[in-house]
């Protein structure tokens, strides 16, 4: 691949991925195996609404065994840990791994997939985006301070903050912000690092990634500054009726909705192997750079099947 194009897989860290009578510990040798294929990252993502391995404990894992591929969240809900302890979190990880953290974060869904975590984490729903942008600026403050300070934005406030210990990256991991509406395009213009939204069609790919940039230059930020990553779920199949069927059945046991709904509103690309890889290169040439894809399997050894056929699908996607 050019150095431009990356793609990595989002491990199947929930237990309706890895399949029941799995030993979720496989996961560290399916990990390798993605390594060994030449996937550029490994993402995890992060929910308390279904049984899943914590993402900062599987980040932990797997910056242990380990060598090359970049390590990331897709997305991190900061809201469900004291923020904080999350920097310091954060920092082990990036330290452990030698550098190799990206920290993609959300503010959660509205409806069913998000309200719920607010409840169970004690946190407000309201004003949960200025929450997120103030956790992170405490974050890269954390990361760089070298003294005790005091923090105080509209929702946080924390006296004598100790430093942390510092992450391997200078100021910290990059931090991502997932998110597609006209606020999040902004926001991430202007503060964050990289984008890693899920858009359903390319073409609003491509509009978005220019409001982003245009923010950016609003707040004196060159485009190159932001990673225009994208969040894809995948199924390679040459039979395309058996294709639907699969990943029709994947969106049920994830999301509950049949998977006609999860198109609408998530990007979602099955079929044969020459059509998938043509699909993903529209959004290559949308912009996308960093592609994370979430592979369509409801077992491992399903996971373990897609994974093979998607690494051959790296060489053509320039």
């Amino acid at each position: 691949m050019q150095n431009d194009i990356k793609a990595g897989v989002l491990l199947p860290t929930g237990q309706a991925q890895w399949g029941e009578g799995t030993d979720p510990r496989e996961l560290l040798p399916f990990a390798l195996r993605a390594e060994e294929l030449g996937f550029a990252s490994l993402f995890v993502n992060d929910s308390l609404l279904t049984p899943r391995i914590e993402a900062l404990t599987m980040l932990s894992a797997l910056a242990a065994v380990t060598r090359h591929v970049e390590l990331g969240t897709g997305a991190l809900l900061p809201f469900l840990r004291r923020p904080v302890q999350a920097a310091h979190s954060l920092a082990s990880i990036d330290l452990l791994s030698g550098g190799r953290l990206t920290v993609a974060v959300g503010a959660g869904f509205p409806g069913r997939f998000g309200r719920p975590l607010y409840e169970l984490s004690e946190v407000p729903w309201p004003d949960r985006f200025t929450r997120l942008d103030e956790t992170v600026s405490l974050w890269c403050r954390l990361w760089t301070a070298t003294e005790p300070f005091s923090f105080h934005g509209k929702l946080l406030h924390f006296e004598d903050v100790p430093p942390s210990v510092r992450p391997h990256t200078p100021g910290g991991p990059p931090i991502w912000l997932g998110g597609a509406t006209p606020a999040a395009l902004a926001r991430t213009g202007r503060h964050y690092d990289g984008w890693l939204p899920y858009p359903p069609d390319p073409a609003d790919y491509r509009t978005g990634l220019d409001t982003v940039h245009r923010a950016a230059a609003v707040a004196g930020r060159p485009p190159e500054a932001i990673t225009p990553a994208l969040f894809v779920s995948v199924l390679v199949d040459d039979d395309p009726v058996r294709a639907h069927q699969a990943m029709d059945a994947y969106a049920r046991a994830v999301y509950g909705l049949p998977l006609d709904d999860l198109r609408k509103i998530q990007a979602v690309v099955i079929g044969p192997r020459a059509e998938v890889a043509a699909r993903l290169r529209e959004y290559t040439n949308a912009g996308a750079h960093h592609l994370v894809l979430r592979l369509g399997g409801l077992t491992l050894d399903e996971q373990y099947v897609q994974l093979e056929t998607a690494a051959e699908i790296l060489p053509e996607l320039n």
